[in-house]
Parts: structure tokens; C-alpha cells; sequence
């Protein structure tokens, strides 16, 4: 059963000596930045970099490289979707977005495009059932501290302002058929404690994965994120029972019915194979 990325590892498009390094870490997907991570100045030289980088890469490895261009409304928009067109890389993370035009204008450029929206204002909020729905959209991020700065929100010791707006998000992906959520990041980068107990929160509120700023971030993520032994073992043993049952089936004297069922499943997908 394939498991749904855990990991989403930014890298700086203007930093091509981390590119391999990002690209060999344990990350489910690492993220190419063109936006916040290079200044103005900078833009043009980043996509000749992150062009001439996967030139020389497989196929099969840009599977699992995402490429975050500037916002829809930005001047620099264009020729970054003329680097994905280029370049072969097909996941997109696409900033500030606010309606499902902006991910209609990705894939008339790149029309087997797997867009990333990220949404990190009240507009989008507000919008995120329909940039959910629309088509080509992989999962939704929740770009939690341009969301915290748009609404002047204090989320430094306590994400519960998040609450409304991270419901919002798990309702319209769960409503789309879309994987769970991508949560947000942890800046602080030498604080496990705080990056765990982050995860946590978005984990009990429905979010199935997590951006990470650091390759020392991936490993703690993914061990939270895996279902330990014993939970992997009944999740098989209710499968297989539901598998093998003419009737009612248990497991553990418990009722094997459709939502325990799902229930299992999903902890498998979590395991991996």
C-alpha cells in the first residue's frame, strides 16, 4: 500500500549546492523555493540554476521535487511557469492563493501540472472548498505564518488561533477527495520539543503532513507520523478478517464493520509498505 508524503523539505532556488543534498535527505518531497527564499534581484539567476540542476537529474527522480513559483499575481509568475514547462518538473507549490483561477492558470501552462496551493490568507480560507475542488490540485498547505500575519494573530506559544481556519481546510480537502492537509512550518529550528508539539496539534485537527524548513526536522516528523507496531499489527489482522469473513468478523472482540475497516486502512497507509 503506498504510503502519502509525510515531508515537504523547502530548499532555496538560489542555493544549487543543497539541491542534491535536500535531494538525497529522507524528505517525502523536497520544495525548490522561488519565492520567499530569493529576492528580486535574484529570480532570474534561481530558474537558470533549477533548470540546469534538473537537466541532470532522472525522470523518475523529479517525481518527488515540487517547485514553489511566485505567487499568480506576481511579474514573475510567467517565466516561472515557463521554467516548469522546461524544466520536466510537474508538483507545484503555489503561493497566496485566494480562488481556483490561479490554479487553472498553472495547468493551462502545464496541463498534467500537480498543483500544491497554498493558502495563507482570509480570502483563501474563505475560497479553500473551491481551490479544493479544482482540478489538478494534489493537497492543500496551510501556510500558517503569512496566514498568522494576514489576520495579526499571535501564534508564537499557542497555535489555537489557527483553529477555525485549519478546520476549514481539513473540511474542504476531506469534501474534495483530497489527500489530508500539508500543516505548516516550525521556524524554530533547534526546538524538537515545540516542532513535535506543533505536529501534534495539526495532527488531532486532520492535517496529514508537515513543511519542514531543515533536514534534521524530516526524521522527527515522520516517527510521529508512523503508527507504532502494535497499532500496525491490528490494523492487518482487521484487513485480513474483513478479507477472509463470509459474515461478521472481530478482531480483539471488537466488531470488524466498515469504519473500523477504514479506520485500518488509513493507519496502513500511514505505515507504508
Amino acid at each position: 500500500m503506498s504510503r502519502q508524503a509525510r515531508s515537504y523539505l523547502f530548499v532555496p532556488g538560489i542555493r544549487p549546492e543543497r539541491f542534491d543534498k535536500a535531494a538525497h535527505s529522507a524528505a517525502d518531497v523536497v520544495v525548490i523555493d522561488l519565492e520567499d527564499a530569493v529576492d528580486a534581484s535574484s529570480k532570474g539567476q534561481a530558474r537558470e540554476l533549477v533548470l540546469a540542476w534538473a537537466a541532470r537529474q532522472q525522470p523518475a527522480a523529479l517525481d518527488r521535487i515540487a517547485l514553489r513559483v511566485n505567487d499568480a499575481g506576481s511579474r514573475f509568475f510567467a517565466e516561472d511557469l515557463q521554467l516548469l514547462v522546461a524544466s520536466g518538473l510537474r508538483q507545484v507549490m503555489l503561493p497566496k492563493v485566494e480562488h481556483a483561477q490561479q490554479v487553472a492558470q498553472v495547468l493551462r501552462a502545464v496541463p498534467e501540472a500537480r498543483v500544491l496551493p497554498l493558502v495563507e490568507s482570509a480570502r483563501g480560507i474563505e475560497a479553500c472548498r473551491g481551490i479544493a475542488e479544482a482540478p489538478g490540485v494534489l493537497r492543500l498547505v496551510f501556510g500558517t505564518l503569512d496566514f498568522a500575519v494576514d489576520l495579526d494573530l499571535d501564534i508564537d506559544h499557542d497555535p489555537a488561533p489557527l483553529e477555525q481556519a485549519a478546520a476549514h481546510i481539513v473540511l474542504a480537502s476531506r469534501l474534495a477527495g483530497l489527500a489530508p492537509p500539508v500543516a505548516g512550518v516550525t521556524p524554530q529550528l533547534q526546538d524538537q520539543a515545540r516542532l513535535l508539539s506543533d505536529w501534534s496539534w495539526f495532527r488531532r485537527r486532520g492535517f496529514g503532513a508537515k513543511l519542514c524548513i531543515h533536514p534534521s526536522q524530516i526524521e522527527p516528523v515522520h516517527a510521529a507520523i508512523a503508527p507504532d507496531a502494535a497499532t500496525v499489527d491490528w490494523a492487518r489482522r482487521v484487513v485480513a478478517a474483513d478479507q477472509s469473513a463470509t459474515g461478521a468478523a472481530s478482531v480483539d472482540g471488537r466488531m470488524v464493520d466498515r469504519p473500523v475497516v477504514l479506520q485500518a486502512l488509513r493507519v496502513l497507509r500511514r505505515a507504508g509498505p
